[in-house]
């Protein structure tokens, strides 16, 4: 039976690099995970082994690092629109790159108002912690012509202890679930935003800035919904971004829902108004949903397992 191939792409991935940036003694860190992936004109590697089109994955990894130092990394968006234009431009064969950017993030420590018995504490601008909380993700396409710019987060967790509710649903002879009128309201927060830039003669938006935005808006949003389901709270937290973000025209999430039942202590005698709880970690609910600007197309893929 004849076989024709199909789509494909190559690259170096999960290149870990992290860039120090020395303002006299106050140090700045950018510590990113970047995958590159290519395609194009790659047909014969595929069907003679000849590499006469191949740009070596090791080079692209030097690359990374290279540009770490050439550009800087202002941003994971802006460092990955540098890559994605350079493999592209450079390389006739290449018509496309992606590359996907995880970003972690570190804030500097905080020291005593006395001095160290080793350095003053008003010395000390170089140590940092890693944050606990969200990873910031990108995605960067380019075809030599368009660009498309998806960024987000995964891994935020965030907690209502009240002003939630869940009643009113369909019931049939399976369903146990009591009606709860005041419940925790618990998830994990993966989040995709597709920016509207999409080509050198726009203005580019100040990533920094926008994803700071974004995130307060999201937050803020899921602190100020009075919630009766966690489809109402998903769609208020992606309408707040795009009524507040002009840059961004389309909102995904993927929303765990991280079950607190109540636990039944009335075999010991006591009563539990609402106070004691089993955090239950699997199976749980999960409510996805895109959430876009009237009159915009839906392209961050309904499936963000590797986006």
């Amino acid at each position: 039976m004849a076989t024709i191939l199909g789509q494909n792409q190559y690259g170096k991935a999960e290149n870990r690099v992290v860039k120090i940036t020395r303002d006299g003694d106050t140090h700045h860190i950018k510590d990113l995970n970047v995958s590159v992936a290519l395609s194009g004109d790659m047909d014969d590697v595929h069907y003679s082994g000849s590499n006469a089109n191949v740009l070596p994955t090791d080079t692209t990894k030097n690359t990374v690092y290279a540009f770490a130092k050439e550009y800087g990394i202002e941003s994971a968006e802006q460092f990955g629109i540098h890559l994605a234009r350079w493999f592209v431009n450079s390389q006739e064969p290449i018509q496309r790159a992606r590359i996907r950017i995880e970003e972690y993030a570190w804030d500097r420590i905080a020291t005593s108002d006395a001095n160290s018995k080793f350095i003053g504490s008003d010395e000390v601008n170089h140590s940092f912690v890693r944050k606990g909380m969200e990873t910031r993700v990108t995605q960067i396409t380019y075809d030599g012509q368009n660009w498309e710019v998806i960024s987000g987060l995964k891994d935020l967790i965030v907690m209502n202890s009240t002003n939630s509710e869940f009643w009113g649903y369909v019931k049939d002879k399976y369903t146990t679930l009591q009606e709860a009128y005041d419940r925790i309201l618990a998830t994990q927060v993966s989040g995709r935003w597709r920016f509207n830039w999409t080509d050198d003669e726009q203005r580019m938006p100040n990533w920094e800035k926008s994803y700071a935005e974004t995130k307060k808006h999201m937050l803020q949003a899921f602190a100020e919904t009075y919630s009766l389901s966690l489809q109402q709270t998903l769609y208020q937290m992606g309408s707040r971004i795009i009524n507040h973000r002009s840059e961004i025209d389309e909102v995904r999430f993927s929303l765990p829902n991280k079950h607190h039942f109540l636990v039944d202590l009335e075999p010991f005698g006591l009563k539990n108004d609402n106070e004691v709880y089993f955090a239950a970690d699997r199976p749980y609910g999960l409510i996805e949903a895109t959430v876009l600007r009237d009159g915009a197309d839906a392209r961050i893929p309904v499936d963000m397992t590797n986006l």
